[in-house]
Order: C-alpha cells, then structure tokens, then sequence
C-alpha cells in the first residue's frame, strides 16, 4: 500500500513539473518583419524545386525604399538575418556558372541598377558582416518601377522564355535577376 500511494505521489509529481514547465514557456510575437520563402517552380504541387529562397520581409510603414535600402550600400536584401538563396542545381547567374549549394544574397541598390551578389558567407545577421572576397558571383540589373506599391519587400520567381527570373519588389521599385539552368 505504502509503495503503491508513494509511487502514485511521485507520478503526480513528475506530471505537476512538467505541466508547470510547459505553461512557463514564452512564446514571441509575430516579427515585424516576418520570415517567408520563395522558390521555382513556384507550385505546391512541385516537390523538386530548382531555387529556393529565405528571407524577412520588411514594412514600408510610411518610410521610403531608399531609406531602408540605401543606394550604393551593400543590404541585406530584406530584413534581419541576410537572406539565404538554395540553388539545388548548378545555375547560371547572370554571367558567371554558380554551383548547387547555399549562398546568402545580399544587394547595392541604386537608382537605375541594382548589384545583386551570391556570397559564401552563410548563417549571418545583416550585412554587417559583409566581406566582399566571399563573393561567389556579382550581376547588375536594371531597377524598374511600377504603378502599385508593394508594402512589404517581396520576392517570386517567373518563367520567361526557359529561363527563371527572381523578381524583387518593394514600394514601386522593381528588380528582376536572371538564372539559367
């Protein structure tokens, strides 16, 4: 009997402790910036994907595009960690031959063109850390605009002509970056 109600108090026990440690947990609020990924092919139902991409999507909140993502300075390409690009076949990107693997993305923005670069520096806050002999590849491209704003900075890809094109767009600013298998 006595083994009996000591084992009963020390299954309680034991239940107790758990139930108040998994009620302490803190859990965080939503990210300002919120992380998201995009990839090619772009459907669901598409289980082998050629890119994919992760990345924290900032708010405009009123501001201006050249004030988060300042001209002629090297940026993150959205917001908190650096964004993380997973090529899972070798790619052309831009003009250089890039193999299969992950890279981080970081961008120099600009007023007619936007330097778009592949850099061997994974697993980074930002672009503090930023060194430009990691770089893997370099591409520059033309900035567009367009007549409706895009509140949260946004990536998708698009098929054009055979080859893939990684759209990127915040405010009215619009980027589109070549790959090509």
């Amino acid at each position: 009997m006595k083994k009996t109600t000591l084992l009963a108090a020390l299954f309680l026990a034991v239940t107790l402790v758990f139930t108040i440690d998994a009620q302490a947990q803190k859990f965080a609020k939503m990210d300002v910036s919120p992380m998201d990924a995009s990839a090619y092919p772009s459907s669901n139902r598409v289980s082998e994907k050629l890119i994919k991409v992760t990345y924290s999507r900032p708010q405009l909140k009123g501001r201006e595009v050249s004030k988060l993502a300042p001209n002629d300075r090297v940026w993150r390409t959205g917001a908190n960690e650096a964004t993380e690009i997973t090529l899972y076949a070798d790619m052309k990107f831009g003009d250089t031959n890039v193999k299969a693997g992950s890279y981080s993305l970081f961008t120099i923005p600009g007023d007619s063109e936007w330097t778009i670069i592949l850099s061997s520096d994974t697993n980074v806050w930002g672009a503090y850390s930023y060194n430009e002999a990691n770089d893997v590849a370099r591409t520059t491209v033309p900035v567009s605009s367009d007549d409706t704003s895009v509140e949260a900075f946004s990536i998708v890809f698009d098929d054009v002509d055979g080859s893939i094109e990684m759209c990127m767009g915040w405010g009215n600013t619009r980027v589109k970056v070549p790959f090509n298998k």
